[in-house]
């Protein structure tokens, strides 16, 4: 329970407002710089993984447990924040881009926020298509876009 009281007093200096943290949490980059500052002030996987169940967030992304500590707002699952938003996902999107994202959003919704990392591409590919060979083959034109397509479609 220490560290939850001392999460609360780290947590301004972390960022600023709500709209400040989703920023933040919208980018694979800035929210892996997030994550590893929370992680050096002594919140890791463990301690934050706890903190969702104290909370009973654990079916909720780590986005939402910070808010919830932050601004009080009431955590959602990732499954219903993917419900939320995934027509809006999709209408940026056309055809094998939303098929692969459908895959993502499943991964993420099943083992979570690090599934969206920049470094999970090439694995969920392999994992979605057997090999990134496969998946350029699959996607035609739509690969050469599909880095964008993972990082945008977070935001």
């Amino acid at each position: 329970m220490e560290f939850v009281e001392r999460l609360f007093g780290d947590i301004p200096e972390m960022f600023k407002s709500e709209d400040e943290l989703r920023t933040l949490w919208s980018r694979p980059d800035t929210r892996k710089a997030l994550l590893e500052g929370l992680a050096e002030k002594g919140y890791g996987d463990e301690q934050l993984t706890e903190i969702s169940r104290l909370i009973e967030a654990e079916k909720s992304d780590l986005y939402d447990v910070l808010a919830y500590l932050a601004y009080a707002i009431k955590p959602i699952s990732r499954e219903d924040r993917t419900i939320i938003h995934k027509s809006l996902i999709f209408s940026r999107y056309t055809g094998k881009q939303q098929e692969f994202l459908d895959f993502v959003l499943e991964q993420y919704v099943k083992q979570g926020v690090r599934e969206l990392d920049s470094d999970k591409l090439k694995p969920l590919l392999e994992l979605k298509y057997y090999s990134v060979h496969d998946a350029e083959v699959e996607l035609g034109k739509e690969a050469a876009m599909i880095r964008e397509t993972f990082i945008g479609f977070q935001q």
